[in-house]
């Protein structure tokens, strides 16, 4: 039941109007209150016009996945009238601009009419003004009605407008005008509100975009080359600001490098050739950028050269839904490009993760010689989640792998760039300019042997093919473990979900034990899967897949790799473009149950 702290607010505009500042105001509001909070932003692949949304839920319990159903609906736009007032729970509140009033077709919520309009027209007289500013006088309306902090309210204005106190004074007239609006001519505060808390002291929002940008940062990367897509393009927005602020020295040398190339193929190239000259590189795409990529992604993985991608997935397929999430581009990733291709991905599971994983990607790039991609989505990469402050160790050291220098060539009697020295799978490589006579190697696509000379020995081929696999093997003891959460002894069903899943699936764990289910939890964070992957599938009856595309991408992964029967693996699928919630997992299983158990008993 919602209530003090526990509640959804969502806030219905246009695209453009000027109103993601405000919202995002009252968000940052809620949790520097103290309350876990988490903001999903809801927009169109347009610039301007169409519907938006912005779904703020207030948890003190701490869930922060997406919920089913919403308490306050602040309407702003009148083309979604109908879809919003459908959203509204019954007892909930419609809050809207009744400058023009309506009649509201539900007797079952509350509404909330306030003249916003006329409000701003009285008190300004430029238009684009007054339109702004209707956005803080709503947000002053829910301070008196939710029972915000006005000091509190006011500290969040003025850090989003420091250093403009003109602009910090008509905001907060404006959130005055709201608040004393609502004050006289409703019950304030309503009985959803806030109150202090403690559930988000010592946390951050930030998004999974700007922690993988600060990410890379810190794991050494110098070379970035991109063509701007959705949802990626803030990750590469936000390499270039903090390295703006970290990577300039004193006399204003920039030690980075950024190209906006002319399309994702030689967006790839470039960070593959910077990778082959021994910098950290790395690119970052979506959905379609994966496609077009796959070529180079091929060479990158025969030739051995290291590189990170980042691949912020989107709603597909073709050029789909650009402003959705979903987790639908699992095996394009795994197995992008022709041939026999398989590449080692890491799958965030928060900004938090996005930054750590950046370090391992980068890592794992050079240690093992070959482009790792990092599989995030639009839901982590874009919205703010609250999660802990960041942690780097200064003592850390960035993992080159097996990089030759000079004095190791001279002592070296031969060198082959393509020679399985370790039983390993993986080479050692030099890098330009390493020794004036040795070891220099010809780079290629085409098939090659153990000293990087061209073959068309099919037998050769095979080989090297073969250690290459090796190298994969490698890897899975290398990647980052799955996470693994046990509902204790007794429970026999397990569920395994990866990415930005896991609010959702851990508050419908909870929910299912209530209802007398108890499943054990898997996340999965990486492929090649570790052997605790196939440890846990062995340990369960029925394990239900969770993912966000509509082929059940992961579970075919899970039957492919790691050799689990099919059988055993029910899905458990969304792939609408929201973000998950607890809900839909949960109805799911429960719907899943009874036939699942008829057919593995």
């Amino acid at each position: 039941m919602s209530g003090v702290n526990d509640f959804v607010v969502r806030f219905a505009t246009v695209n453009g109007s000027g109103s993601a500042s405000a919202n995002s105001i009252f968000a940052k509001t809620v949790f520097r209150m103290g309350v876990p909070v988490s903001a999903k932003n809801i927009f169109p692949s347009n610039i301007q016009g169409l519907p938006t949304w912005y779904e703020v839920r207030a948890s003190e319990a701490g869930w922060v996945g997406r919920r089913d159903g919403v308490d306050l609906m602040v309407a702003m736009n009148a083309q979604t009238y109908g879809e919003d007032l459908a959203a509204v729970i019954p007892g909930g509140w419609l809050l809207y601009d009744s400058s023009m009033p309506r009649i509201w077709p539900r007797q079952d919520i509350n509404i909330l009419g306030i003249p916003i309009a006329e409000i701003c027209a009285r008190k300004w007289r430029d238009p684009r003004q007054r339109q702004l500013l209707k956005n803080m006088v709503y947000v002053g309306a829910l301070a008196a009605l939710l029972k915000i902090d006005p000091a509190v309210l006011e500290g969040v204005v003025r850090d989003q407008f420091r250093g403009k106190d003109k602009l910090i004074a008509t905001n907060m007239e404006a959130v005055a005008l709201g608040q004393d609006y609502a004050e006289e001519h409703f019950a304030c505060p309503l009985p959803i509100h806030l109150r202090r808390a403690k559930g988000a002291e010592g946390k951050i929002l930030v998004t999974g975009n700007d922690a993988a940008g600060l990410g890379a940062v810190y794991a050494g990367a110098t070379v970035c080359a991109w063509y701007p897509i959705t949802p990626s393009t803030s990750l590469v927005e936000a390499f270039e600001r903090f390295c703006g602020k970290l990577r300039v020295t004193a006399d204003g040398e920039k030690l980075y490098g950024v190209v906006q190339a002319e399309d994702e193929l030689a967006a790839i190239g470039i960070a593959l050739g910077a990778g082959w000259n021994g910098a950290r590189a790395f690119t970052a795409t979506s959905g379609p950028g994966i496609s077009l990529m796959s070529e180079f992604l091929g060479l990158g993985y025969f030739a051995e050269i290291p590189m990170v991608l980042y691949n912020v997935a989107r709603g597909g397929p073709s050029t789909g839904m650009p402003t959705r999430t979903q987790q639908s581009d699992v095996l394009a990733c795994a197995y992008a490009s022709h041939g026999d291709t398989k590449h080692v991905l890491l799958f965030p599971g928060d900004p938090g993760e996005c930054f750590s994983m950046s370090a391992d990607a980068f890592d794992l790039a050079e240690r093992l010689q070959t482009p790792v991609i990092v599989v995030s989505d639009l839901d982590i990469g874009m919205n703010s989640w609250m999660v802990d402050p960041f942690e780097w160790d200064d003592n850390r050291t960035f993992d080159r792998g097996k990089v030759l220098d000079a004095a190791a060539l001279d002592a070296l009697e031969s060198y082959g760039r393509y020679r399985d020295v370790d039983g390993d799978g993986v080479p050692y490589r030099t890098l330009p300019g390493t020794h004036p006579e040795k070891g220099a190697f010809f780079t290629r696509g085409t098939s090659h042997d153990e000293n990087a000379r061209y073959t068309e020995d099919g037998t050769i081929h095979a080989r090297v093919l073969d250690r290459i696999a090796k190298k994969f093997e490698t890897a899975a003891t290398l990647t980052p473990k799955a996470e693994i959460i046990s509902a204790g002894a007794g429970a026999h069903d397990g569920l395994i979900c990866f990415g930005s899943t896991r609010p959702a699936v851990l508050e419908a764990i909870d929910a299912l034990a209530s209802d007398g289910v108890r499943l054990d939890v898997m996340r999965l964070r990486s492929f090649p899967f570790g052997d605790e992957v196939a440890e846990f599938c062995a340990a369960h009856r029925r394990i239900f897949v969770v993912e966000q595309n509509r082929d059940a991408q992961m579970r075919s992964l899970l039957i492919l790799e790691a050799g689990i029967a099919a059988e055993k693996l029910i899905p458990v699928l969304n792939y609408d473009g929201m973000p998950l919630t607890a809900e839909f997992v949960r109805k799911r299983v429960l719907d899943a149950r009874p036939s699942a158990a008829v057919a593995a008993e």
